[in-house]
């Protein structure tokens, strides 16, 4: 099974929590409260949200926690990014050097276009879009290269 990591779910939860209040600051228990993540998982992704440049925190009596930047210019690949590095399905697809068959692989070039093909879906959705439920069927996002084409590429 291809899946995201719980603590990035978790952290997309925290970000379209902060996303519905823009203008406001929240502090980590305030966060909790209103995503029903645990208090030390929250503080936890704050910390990497914040390293990640997607959230910035505000000291003292008043302080907590907003959007670095408008929902709309953040995208649910950055928080992936933020919290679980490059997006690649494959370590060799990133980078290569550690696999005994690197030389002679003939998929790797393939698993970089579903790579990009998987960056580029999760590059479609913004934060904004995230924080309001869906009551109709999810639209499928379009792929950018048709799906029979993709065997001529990877033969470039």
């Amino acid at each position: 099974m291809l899946k995201i990591a719980k603590l990035t779910d978790y952290g997309t939860l925290l970000m379209s929590t902060l996303a519905l209040e823009p203008a406001a600051v929240l502090n980590a228990q305030e966060l909790a409260a209103r995503s029903h993540v645990a208090g030390p998982t929250v503080a936890k992704l704050l910390k990497m949200l914040v390293k990640g440049g997607l959230v910035e925190s505000t000291r003292g009596a008043h302080g907590g926690y907003r959007l670095a930047r408008s929902a709309d210019a953040i995208t649910v690949a950055d928080v992936v990014s933020a919290l679980e590095g490059p997006i690649a399905i494959t370590a060799c697809a990133l980078h290569g050097g550690g696999c005994t068959i690197e030389g002679s692989c003939t998929s790797r070039s393939n698993w970089r276009l579903i790579d990009d093909a998987v960056r580029q879906a999760l590059s479609a959705v913004t934060l904004a879009q995230m924080a309001v439920p869906r009551a109709s069927p999810v639209t499928r996002i379009k792929p950018a290269v048709p799906l029979h084409s993709m065997s001529s590429l990877a033969s470039e």
